[in-house]
């Protein structure tokens, strides 16, 4: 397969290689195709959450939000944070 890059793409990969980065304009072409492959990964996986995250809300197991629900979710987070946190301090003794 060949690739042809623009003028700017192939200034960008050129500077990338000149500094070390990377070894040659196949190695950018290549990291490219990884990252944006992690990235439809990621988009897939979003996509099934609020798939899951709609079912939820249609068989009413949706959470009301409200100024006091949302006080009270903040609270919990920082709970299980801090908790976290000290098992992570206590297991690097």
């Amino acid at each position: 397969m060949e690739v042809q890059l623009t003028s700017d793409q192939r200034a960008f990969a050129q500077r990338a290689i000149q500094s070390g980065r990377l070894n040659s304009e196949e190695e950018a072409v290549l990291e490219a195709l990884a990252l944006w492959e992690e990235r439809e990964r990621q988009r897939v996986g979003f996509l099934a959450t609020l798939d899951s995250a709609k079912a939820s809300l249609a068989r009413g197991e949706g959470r009301v939000i409200t100024e006091e629900s949302m006080r009270q979710l903040a609270g919990e987070v920082k709970e299980r944070g801090r908790a976290r946190l000290i098992a992570e301090l206590g297991s690097s003794r």
